[in-house]
């Protein structure tokens, strides 16, 4: 039946349009799903990865510098919808302060660095088949933005949801666009190759890229991490945090045993029994913040080697084909991260960066950190953290977990984070104006529904 299930699934790319390279790469990860391949890591076959150079111990020649951020493409991933919050469209539509969502404050930090530097700096985004007019429609408003004869975006490539039970595509007659999903972000690289953009940056004279999350306002263009790279002479490089122990669901680098490379290793390639080993900040003290570099003459060299397919570790997500109905018809998405590319190439390596180029919007928990007082908007667009140490915050996921109920219990706007440690909230409240969090503050099942304007939660 999987022979059958293959077949069908390469035609429904082709009937949709799929690049042939896409469907090469798709067929590749089918047959070692047929295989019963699961991208599994176990901790037996890792060691931990514990010595990364730090940006902080970098110093450069600002001549060079200048040379190396002149040869820069900055890439932004814009596929997501943010589904896990209740949107439909690019989570990047949303609003974050001043008026401006995350497509517009990533605009203004590169035209900032661009007035800085004299730069060409293109800003490019990897859009999904949901994601594109939107992204692009918000785009208009800055006709100084292309670089030459650069396109602004780049099409993230689609594929088929296959059933769990026999890996034929699935089918889906309520709405047929669930049928489709995105390959994961490790579709970047056959992305950039079909859709023509990377031979356009080459001939453009562009060497390197510098690659991160559009919901990540932390990644402003860094010209000595660029100048860093440059230097190096590696040919790809994974930017790293310290961990804490908020930070043990990210995925984290470690060193294979069998032949020394380094590898990325996330939660669904970790066996369930060993989750101890992933999550233990002080065993892999660093995690992976999916910002990355990598020199786009040795990608293309690369993927030339390879007839166009990257080969990335298989991820098997599981899924149902409709996301928010779980009773619906269970699937197997055949995904790869980009971070894993760090074993496809010899002499890759890694930095640990402050915190503060990672400050990524999961859930509407991080929307109310980068909305508060406990940050600001400095004259490079840069979120500037207010405060010596950033507080936590914990909504009650009943009824702030989802974008609507979230925006209609903070109409006036969130409260004021600066003198707090943290803040939970438990139960439904609806929050007034100028409301002030400080120390560990709980709001309560017991607390009033409506929090009224000016209130002070000290406890």
């Amino acid at each position: 039946m999987s022979t059958e299930g293959l077949a069908a699934a390469q035609q429904k790319m082709r009937d949709e349009g799929v690049a042939q390279t896409a469907i090469d790469v798709f067929t590749r990860y089918y047959d070692q799903l047929e295989q019963g391949v699961t991208g599994s890591i176990p901790e037996d076959t890792i060691d931990p990865y514990l010595d990364p150079p730090t940006l902080d111990d970098v110093r450069i020649d600002p001549y060079r510098a200048k040379d190396a951020f002149d040869k820069l493409v900055v890439i932004n991933l814009n596929g997501g919808l943010g589904t896990s919050m209740g949107l439909d469209r690019a989570k990047t539509l949303l609003p974050v302060r001043d008026g401006k969502n995350f497509l517009e404050i990533l605009v203004e930090q590169v035209l900032a660095a661009r007035a800085a530097t004299g730069a060409r700096l293109p800003l490019l985004f990897m859009n999904s088949f949901r994601t594109r007019a939107d992204t692009l429609a918000v785009l208009e408003q800055y006709p100084d933005l292309p670089v030459g004869d650069l396109p602004l975006d780049f099409l993230q490539n689609k594929e088929p949801k296959l059933r769990a039970d026999d890996l034929t595509p699935v089918q889906w007659d309520a709405d047929p666009s669930l049928e489709w999903c995105p390959p994961g972000h490790g579709d970047l690289y056959t992305a950039l190759q079909t859709s023509g953009v990377l031979r356009a940056l080459l001939d453009a004279g562009f060497r390197y890229a510098s690659v991160s999350n559009s919901d990540n306002l932390g990644t402003l263009p860094h010209p000595v991490l660029a100048s860093w790279f440059a230097e190096s002479g590696a040919p790809y490089a994974a930017e790293l945090c310290r961990r804490t122990a908020a930070d043990r669901k990210g995925g984290h680098l470690a060193v294979r045993r069998s032949d020394g490379r380094l590898i990325l290793r996330d939660t669904a390639q970790t066996p369930a029994e060993e989750m101890d080993y992933f999550t233990d900040e002080h065993r892999h003290p660093f995690f992976h913040t999916n910002n990355l570099w990598f020199d786009l003459e040795k990608l293309d060299e690369v993927l030339r080697a390879n007839d166009g397919v990257m080969p990335l570790p298989l991820i098997r997500n599981e899924k149902t084909v409709d996301p928010s109905d779980k009773t619906s018809t269970p699937v197997y998405q055949i995904e790869s991260a980009m971070g894993a590319a760090i074993e496809v190439f010899d002499g890759a390596t890694a930095i640990v960066v402050p915190r503060d180029r990672f400050l990524p919007v999961k859930a509407t928990s991080d929307l109310m950190l980068i909305r508060s007082d406990a940050y600001a908007l400095d004259e490079r667009w840069a979120l500037v953290r207010q405060v010596d140490e950033v507080p936590t915050v914990s909504l009650d996921a009943d009824h702030y977990k989802l974008i609507d109920d979230f925006e209609a219990r903070f109409p006036a706007g969130v409260p004021s984070l600066k003198e707090a440690r943290s803040l939970a909230v438990e139960g439904d409240h609806r929050f007034g104006a100028h409301v002030v969090a400080r120390g560990d503050a709980v709001v309560g099942p017991e607390d009033p529904a409506e929090i009224p304007e000016g209130t002070v939660i000290d406890r």
